[in-house]
């Protein structure tokens, strides 16, 4: 019993049980938060970001029936998809102070910042529409959704058993700069798309240095992350789990410059291309994350 605590039902977790609880819900977390911002991508595109004019209702309702449409369901859905991580935050926080005496020190203020994340988030949402869809704000709201993300896939990780090899080397310090630049490069695109930079610099010949920094800015999150690639083929005795991660990491960022090409070239007018580039950004980044944590854990075993 010295493993165990108790709920306010009584039922008794195990260290492992109480620490499974939480993993679950984290995943389950992460792949709601990949969809919520492929939905909110989609939402864009197709033009549905004021489609509900009020907020947080929907005309008004919990579930606008009579209004309903594409544009309309899409932003709507955004919207209960969002509600329900953050219902999931809640629970996350709860069972983390809940359950603290078993769990990481770290994990209560980890699942407490993620909560911020979610009410700062949220406040974003509602700016959104209210501010009838501003540029700044729309990249702060896909920024802070992809900071939250990263805090669920680190809060994840760091909580799966894990052995390593200790023989990482500077493999953790090559993926946190890999790690950095995407996502210093998805707010770039998060400006673009705002903006709708694209369209107005083949139109009007407007907004053309916002377009072309998101080009060149392609440039540093492509050498870091292939060069992360390199190094892990160079190193050896290193665990099969980092080596598919790199691997993994190095398609998914080819991938992302295949789809930013023909998604230039076709200039948005493919919704799903565009939809995909936002989504694969999103996995290269988580990709690279969980790269990143392991390797710290892994560098942990050469120290000790």
């Amino acid at each position: 019993m010295a493993n165990s605590v108790f709920n306010d039902n009584g039922i008794i977790y195990s260290q492992p049980q109480a620490r499974a609880l939480i993993r679950g819900l984290v995943w389950k977390l992460c792949l709601a938060t990949l969809i919520l911002m492929a939905i909110g991508s989609a939402t864009r595109v197709m033009n549905a970001g004021l489609a509900c004019p009020d907020w947080p209702l929907c005309y008004g309702r919990l579930v606008p029936m009579a209004q309903m449409n594409l544009q309309v369901f899409l932003e709507w859905f955004h919207r209960l998809d969002a509600s329900l991580i953050g219902l999931g935050a809640i629970a996350l926080m709860g069972l983390s102070w809940w359950h603290r005496q078993k769990l990481p020190s770290w994990l209560p203020w980890a699942s407490t910042f993620a909560l911020g994340l979610i009410v700062f988030q949220g406040v974003l949402g509602g700016l959104t529409v209210t501010q009838l869809l501003r540029f700044d704000i729309v990249t702060a709201h896909l920024g802070t959704a992809l900071l939250y993300f990263m805090t669920l896939l680190v809060i994840g990780i760091s909580m799966m058993p894990y052995k390593g090899t200790g023989n990482v080397g500077k493999l953790p310090w090559v993926g946190l700069t890999a790690t950095i630049l995407v996502y210093l490069q998805s707010l770039l695109g998060g400006l673009v798309a705002s903006q709708w930079a694209l369209h107005e610099c083949f139109g009007m010949a407007e907004l053309c240095m916002v377009m072309n920094s998101h080009l060149a800015g392609v440039v540093p999150p492509t050498l870091a992350t292939l060069i992360l690639v390199v190094m892990v083929w160079r190193t050896p005795t290193l665990d099969p789990l980092l080596r598919k991660l790199a691997n993994w990491s190095g398609l998914l960022v080819l991938a992302q410059i295949a789809l930013g090409v023909m998604t230039f070239r076709l200039r948005l007018q493919v919704e799903l291309l565009t939809v995909s580039h936002q989504a694969i950004g999103a996995a290269l980044l988580g990709t690279l994350v969980a790269f990143t944590v392991i390797a710290l854990r892994d560098r942990k075993v050469a120290v000790v």
